[in-house]
């Protein structure tokens, strides 16, 4: 890497105006996306220097290759922190917050662990195997003997790929086989399994979840901005708890992720089967009154912060980084929100969030 600096390489606020009488930000991205053009509209403007850039949106290998090697002015951010993915992979989420509720157990601040119930029960395959077996045959007994669906999620994929629902132990016979620790197979992939939120609160029969967008400027002590036009994701197929194999083994009923409904004969490519959150606001005000849907979206807020927090004592802070955040949130027919997903933005795209500096 070289400096190759600019004229003007110095604080953006002390450099020379452009015409508006704002200081003229530089840039830089590897994408041609949403950032790319929220950028270039606010009049920054794009550099392919190696350091001579204000703001980079980086991909994450960028960090392991040069971060830690180069030396950046005050002014200087980039998009990401050097181990984020302590929140952003499944298996490392459910592990940090984890170990953030048996903390305050031990010191007895039974009330403060509660906050951190915040996703559905979760095990990590293979490692947590002999746990999970337990944990399913308990809840199988407590609910007289009935079926209880469980998800199975790759620790390493996005887009729904991987995921598949099951109610029996012997249907995931054949995953576990294939995942099972052999000198051949030494990078077994890990998955999670989590208890299936089969009572989903639905909106003309359809099961929906909740993409919103946290910005994180600071981790100590904990800044974060949450982005108010978040969007409401919809299933084109009206949903059903039965537990037959027709209907579980039925994705377009389950997930809600747009790679997998933009496939299905009944999706609206118009509107991408999506709200916008006021919308939804607006309907649940409509329909049990403004104190709970006030309720639903601060519990939402409370989730977000308690994961950050759950975070917060070992993610490597930098006043260099920052980080955007997409956390994907359910809520069940008792109104109660649950955190299903944290998702690491290095991409953003029409319909999501719009960075601002």
């Amino acid at each position: 890497i070289s400096r190759n600096c600019s004229f003007d390489y110095r604080d953006p606020h002390r450099r020379s105006k452009n015409s508006q009488g704002a200081p003229i930000i530089r840039f830089k991205t590897s994408f041609r996306n949403t950032v790319y053009d929220v950028m270039k509209k606010r009049g920054w403007k794009f550099t392919e220097s190696d350091l001579d850039w204000d703001v980079h949106w980086a991909e994450r290998e960028w960090m392991f290759e040069y971060f830690d090697h180069v030396h950046l002015e005050q002014w200087q951010k980039v998009n990401h922190y050097r181990n984020d993915r302590e929140l952003c992979r499944k298996d490392l989420m459910m592990k940090n917050i984890k170990r953030k509720k048996r903390q305050l157990e031990r010191e007895k601040r039974y009330e403060e662990a509660k906050n951190y119930e915040i996703c559905p029960t979760t095990y990590t395959l293979p490692a947590d195997y002999a746990l999970f077996v337990e944990e399913f045959k308990t809840s199988m007994s407590r609910n007289g003997g009935g079926s209880q669906m469980w998800i199975m999620k790759p620790t390493g994929k996005a887009q729904g790929r991987g995921i598949f629902l099951f109610t029996k132990l012997k249907e995931i016979n054949r995953w576990k086989s294939e995942n099972r620790w052999r000198p051949e197979n030494s990078e077994v992939e890990n998955y999670v399994v989590q208890r299936y939120i089969s009572n989903p609160y639905c909106i003309g029969g359809k099961k929906f979840d909740m993409r919103l967008y946290a910005l994180v400027t600071n981790f100590s002590p904990l800044t974060v901005y949450l982005h108010r036009r978040g969007f409401c994701r919809f299933s084109a197929t009206r949903y059903s708890a039965s537990t037959s194999s027709s209907d579980t083994s039925n994705l377009m009923m389950h997930l809600t992720n747009v790679a997998i409904q933009k496939h299905g004969e009944d999706y609206n490519a118009d509107t991408g089967g999506k709200w916008d959150l006021r919308r939804l606001k607006l309907f649940m005000m409509s329909r049990h009154g403004t104190s709970v849907a006030d309720k639903v979206f601060y519990d939402i807020q409370l989730i977000i912060i308690h994961s950050l927090l759950a975070v917060q004592p070992i993610i490597m802070n930098d006043k260099h980084c920052f980080e955007l955040y997409g956390y994907d949130v359910m809520i069940d027919d008792e109104v109660r929100g649950w955190c299903s997903l944290v998702c690491l933005f290095v991409r953003v795209e029409l319909f999501d969030v719009i960075f601002v500096f």
